[in-house]
């Protein structure tokens, strides 16, 4: 890094190029469009008399017009520069992406209509790499001098930049696909994100039944209550899944039939064991699992664990 750090700064002092003369002299009409565009209302830009009254020799144009005067537009550059060997140097070590941080101009006079502006660009300053909320980069300084037609300094600008290896993008997660609530089934739902597994009871022949339904398969009541689940229970069967692959799930994914202590059977995941270590018959047990502020589910794992 010291070799690349004297290579970058290497090229501070460098001179951006030939002078650049403008290819317009400061004239009013230009100074009208520009303060038409920023709604500067400022007499001394557009009236003579104005501009006269408060000690100018005729129209100005506004201080903050000064880079505006040597800009030549996306065809006005031919060959590279030093900038360019530079900003291709920092690309090479994954300085990929570039931002503005900040301008500052200092204005040493008005420019006057008929004044052509000359304009120098030299690297100031290429900076150690810094850590920065986008990135490690490079603040790289460019110093633009403009001159007038006597060669006199009427302005200057410092422009900052900022090449850097911008962070991996980290996506969040993406949420579980939704159940299908019901009627019938959302007091069981409600029951999970308080930490409790309820079994739908009969209340008129008193058998257990899941998933939850509104009459009973044996007697066909309608009428039913809950009990409270322990929780606990063994593997009847399971199958690993490998592919296809949702991205809110965890792979490879074990997807169980659990046959609770109080008889129902219930589908869900197996978590905290290595998948190739799950068998039929293992004991395991209820942990309430929050995948979102919306769901929270009953997983299973290896009792004693």
């Amino acid at each position: 890094m010291s070799d690349f750090l004297e290579q970058i700064k290497a090229f501070e002092g460098r001179v951006i190029g030939p002078p650049a003369v403008a290819l317009d002299a400061v004239n009013e009409a230009m100074i009208r469009h520009w303060c038409d565009a920023v709604g500067d209302a400022n007499p001394i830009y557009v009236d003579e008399g104005a501009a006269r009254a408060n000690g100018h020799d005729g129209i100005v144009a506004p201080p903050t017009m000064l880079q505006a005067w040597s800009m030549r537009g996306l065809g006005g550059r031919t060959g590279t520069t030093a900038q360019d060997d530079l900003l291709r140097l920092l690309d090479s070590a994954g300085f990929t992406s570039v931002v503005a941080t900040n301008c500052e101009q200092e204005y040493v006079r008005y420019l006057r209509t008929g004044d052509r502006v000359t304009t120098t660009v030299t690297i100031e300053s290429v900076s150690e790499e810094k850590q920065t909320a986008l990135g490690a980069g490079h603040f790289v300084t460019s110093l633009q001098e403009y001159r007038d037609d006597a060669g006199e300094i009427v302005g200057t600008q410092r422009f900052r930049i900022l090449k850097f290896a911008p962070k991996p993008k980290v996506e969040p997660k993406p949420k579980r696909p939704r159940p299908s609530i019901t009627r019938d089934n959302a007091f069981w739902f409600d029951a999970a994100k308080e930490g409790k597994l309820l079994i739908q009871k009969c209340a008129s022949c008193g058998q257990l039944r899941h998933p939850p339904g509104p009459m009973c398969p044996s007697c066909h009541s309608l009428e039913w209550g809950t009990i409270e689940a322990s929780g606990r229970g063994t593997v009847y069967s399971f199958v690993v899944n490998h592919y296809p692959q949702v991205p809110a799930f965890e792979y490879p994914l074990v997807v169980a039939v659990i046959e609770l202590d109080e008889g129902t059977r219930f589908v869900s995941n197996i978590i905290g064991v290595d998948a190739a270590d799950v068998e039929i018959g293992m004991p395991v047990v209820a942990e309430f699992v929050a995948f979102d502020e919306d769901l929270t589910l009953p997983q299973f794992r290896p009792a004693g664990t």
